[in-house]
């Protein structure tokens, strides 16, 4: 009660910048411009969820490089024999054995084969400061004379990640050039690139720029057969058939005449004559040398423009063109023109990137997730704060100044870090509002049974405050390890609710011992009040006896039957996995005008013959949400599928206001990795209460806990609530509630055992219970209001996320009284302490003024 003036200061001063840093945020922009400069002036970075936008996680198609890399191989392995050594082979690809095998037309001639072909090697640098390499192909004789030249999956692996850095680059580029702000391009792994971009709502365009290969080149086409011809009689050594835009099919030579990479500018412009847009581009000073030989030298023949292997234009060469420019012309809007030209100027990627997941929002979307997430917010805000005045009168308004505070510390640390703030993560906020009151009710109830017991009124609040905190610490951190495994495991959205979650973990500590300590020292000192008056309406009458213990039997059993039947249950319905976990796609669209027409929307994509395609309501009357099942074949079909259904439902009226499509490789991934951060979260709160414990008291917790995450399944598998990442969220954190709720009778427990030496363990079990209850209604209440304000205002996107969560509130009480409590008898836990163990309660046992109680 005695505050240094060392201590004053920081709570003033921490205060103070939580304000300063979190003010800019809720500021407009013209006053923020008039900020001045040696103030916080950095504001709250809002997800893509919630300002709109798109996300993309991009692959490496690593089967496109190694195709590419044998056709390459192919080449030159016959140029090198045939054109520089005359030695006359005929080359065959495997693609299954990543080899292509070369029959020599004359066999003695092996010996001088196998020495040419090692110029073919490659040695790739393993990494940028090591001198170590990495053998690209084997070269060997095979069967029969013949020679096989494969790839070493190092040297696919090495290729790989060599390509995936300079297609960053180039991605950054691309992304550049359309005028954005704040890009994320981030490499995962050895073949993906993550890429989000804010407030870009076109995610159509945006995949085409980022994901399009854009490699140019010229060929010229074969002159004496047609690519029907070829097909039936078969290829002419060197020359290959693509698809041209027109629909039909071009036979070209496979060497390239001309590259992409000699481009230095690419325009779209207008061509006046056949009043069509076209691309111009011009060369470099090599490229127009080259590029005016090869058409002085063909003259009369025709010239293809291949674009990422599709030939768009094979105009006839009708004199030399040697100024080092030309066009490109073919079935090109003003837009695609201009997008052609954006890729062109950049330059080429350098291998083909497949979408594995796609996550886009509508600003308008991202606006709505705001309105309903603040509005939750408020709204649970305010019945917190009405429930706290109730239950504590004057001690509950302290109480709300410091979680007031907690809010504002919250949204000043996300400003600071540059974290970003997610739909989620708002409920993270809101959460902790129900649960930051519970460190303020520890102490309320432990200074009531202070003074009960006789102390006097500044030793009691001495002494509540002290010995509430190891309980309230033991509480956090568990709470705080699930937080941690959700950030480190997690993605997107579900990493903004664990950093909110952890933040407010850590400023409740701060906010619920030292703030409200402050104010109700500084409030004593000032008035003085000849009795303390801490509970206004009291919801648990005191000096309850209730015999918890009489029915813990019945209790235990019923619990092992609910969750047996719920297991039951979960196998036989399953899961409303989604697309999260089994991937696919799913599309938010809204009726421009009038109310939605489920029926409408079945009937106009039933004629697109993709599969399983579910349409339901969602939200307002106005709204639909689509979903459509993993396609046969590799992520383009998928997409494909994406942009077939955009079509057909803006053709029929509607607009997209959201999409979402999971690869399945993605949606393996998230599943496995969900499960390793539910039993990665569940072994550290267990090693955390044995340190902290006994194993006795580790292994209840763990027990009680199964049974929540059990029950908490079930109800999705009963209610048919969408099991998604999110979901694995609300899993941990209702781990975390439950086991702050057990840790809190558990601490009681553990210091009985020490006061109450001579009566057993049923009935100390049965005292801790009755003197926690209070706080274990009351802050079952609290947090129970504002996740339903979260539940009922919160919106569509996260109902599922909020419903499984306040239903956990529920059976995390139930579980910390009627199994996690009374199964300690059974683990052969006793009322003696072992030497550690007594040392620990003593310090636990010890009043603020040194006397034992």
């Amino acid at each position: 009660m005695q505050f240094s003036p060392v201590r004053t200061v920081i709570i003033i001063a921490v205060t103070l910048l939580g304000f300063l840093f979190a003010l800019p945020s809720f500021l407009p922009q013209t006053v923020r411009d008039a900020w001045p400069s040696w103030l916080p002036s950095q504001t709250i970075v809002l997800g893509l969820d919630l300002q709109g936008g798109s996300h993309l996680l991009l692959e490496v198609n690593q089967d496109g490089i190694v195709t590419e890399r044998l056709a390459n191989l192919r080449r030159d392995a016959r140029s090198i024999l045939a054109n520089d050594n005359g030695i006359g082979n005929l080359i065959m690809t495997d693609l299954a054995t990543r080899t292509i095998v070369i029959e020599l037309t004359d066999p003695t001639q092996s010996e001088a084969a196998l020495t040419a072909l090692q110029s073919l090697q490659s040695n790739i640098g393993s990494s940028l400061f090591s001198s170590s390499s990495v053998q690209e192909l084997m070269i060997e004789p095979a069967a029969d004379g013949k020679i096989s030249v494969a790839l070493t999956q190092e040297g696919i692996d090495d290729r790989t990640s060599a390509l995936m850095a300079q297609s960053i680059e180039v991605i950054r580029n691309r992304i550049d050039e359309l005028g954005t702000t704040e890009p994320t391009i981030q490499r995962q792994g050895n073949n993906r690139v993550l890429v989000q971009v804010p407030g870009f709502g076109d995610s159509t365009r945006l995949k085409d720029i980022i994901s399009r290969t854009a490699r140019l080149t010229f060929h010229m086409v074969y002159p004496d057969m047609t690519a029907a011809q070829a097909e039936a009689q078969g290829l002419p050594a060197g020359t290959m058939i693509l698809p041209s835009q027109d629909g039909g099919n071009e036979l070209l030579y496979e060497d390239i005449a001309l590259g992409g990479e000699s481009l230095v500018d690419a325009q779209p412009s207008y061509d006046q004559q056949r009043s069509m847009p076209v691309v111009s581009f011009r060369f470099d000073t090599r490229g127009a040398i080259t590029f005016g030989q090869i058409t002085s030298a063909n003259v009369g023949k025709r010239f293809a423009i291949v674009l990422d292997n599709q030939v768009i234009t094979a105009p006839i060469i009708q004199s030399a063109i040697t100024g080092g420019s030309g066009q490109i012309s073919g079935s090109f809007t003003t837009a695609t023109a201009n997008d052609l030209a954006v890729l062109l100027r950049v330059g080429a990627l350098p291998a083909s990137l497949d979408i594995v997941e796609e996550r886009s929002v509508s600003a308008s979307l991202g606006a709505d997730s705001i309105r309903s997430g603040v509005t939750a917010g408020i709204i649970g805000a305010i019945a917190v704060v009405v429930f706290m005045v109730i239950a504590y009168g004057l001690f509950g308004v302290f109480a709300n100044i410091a979680v007031l505070l907690n809010v504002v510390l919250i949204l000043a640390a996300l400003s600071m870090l540059g974290a970003t703030l997610t739909l989620p993560g708002i409920a993270g906020i809101v959460l902790t509002i129900g649960m930051a009151v519970d460190a303020n009710v520890l102490i309320y109830e432990r200074i009531r049974e202070e003074l009960a017991a006789g102390r006097s009124k500044i030793s009691a609040i001495e002494a509540g405050f002290q010995r509430a905190m190891s309980t309230i610490l033991d509480a956090n951190i568990t709470t705080l390890i699930a937080a941690v495994v959700l950030f480190y495991l997690g993605s997107g959205p579900v990493q903004g609710f664990a950093v909110t979650l952890a933040l407010g973990i850590l400023t409740t500590l701060f906010t619920a011992y030292m703030v409200t300590l402050f104010i109700v020292g500084r409030w004593y000192n000032w008035i003085r009040p000849k009795t303390l008056k801490i509970q206004f309406v009291r919801l648990i009458p005191d000096g309850t006896k209730f015999s918890f213990m009489a029915i813990h039997k019945y209790a235990l059993a019923f619990s092992v039957i609910t969750s047996l039947l719920s297991l039951g249950w979960f196998g036989y319905h399953g899961l409303n996995l989604g697309i999260d976990f089994r991937g696919g796609s799913a599309m938010e669209i809204q009726a421009t005008s009038g109310i939605a027409d489920p029926g409408v929307i079945r009937e106009a994509l039933s004629a697109l013959d993709l599969g399983e395609i579910q349409v339901q309501g969602f939200g307002e009357a106005d709204r639909l949400l689509v979903r459509v099942q993993t396609q046969d074949g590799d992520a383009v079909a998928q997409q494909e599928a994406v942009s077939k259904v955009q079509q057909t439902v803006e053709a029929v009226g509607y607009q997209t206001r959201g999409t979402e499509t999971v690869g399945p490789t993605v949606s393996s991934e998230l599943a496995i990795t969900g499960v390793i951060a539910l039993g990665i979260a569940l072994l550290g709160i267990l090693v955390y209460l044995w340190f902290r414990f006994e194993w006795q008291f580790a292994v209840g917790a763990i027990v009680s806990t199964g049974h929540d995450v059990v029950l908490t399944i079930w109800l999705f598998a009963f209610a048919g609530l969408e099991f998604n990442a999110s979901s694995i969220a609300a899993i941990l954190t209702i781990v975390g509630y439950s086991l702050t709720d057990t840790v809190v009778i558990y601490d009681r427990i553990r210091e009985y055992r020490l006061k109450y030496k001579k009566i057993g363990l049923p009935e100390i079990i049965d005292i801790s219970i009755n003197s926690t209850l209070p706080r274990t209604i009351l802050t079952a209440s609290t947090t129970f209001l504002a996740l339903m304000a979260l539940v009922v205002f919160g919106g569509d996107v996260i109902r599922s996320f909020t419903i499984s969560m306040a239903w956990g509130v529920f059976v995390g009480t139930y579980s910390s009284i009627f199994i996690a409590s009374p199964i300690l008898i059974y683990f052969g836990l006793t009322t003696r302490l072992d030497r550690a163990g007594e040392e620990n309660c003593d310090k636990l046992s010890k009043s603020a003024d040194g006397v034992s109680v």
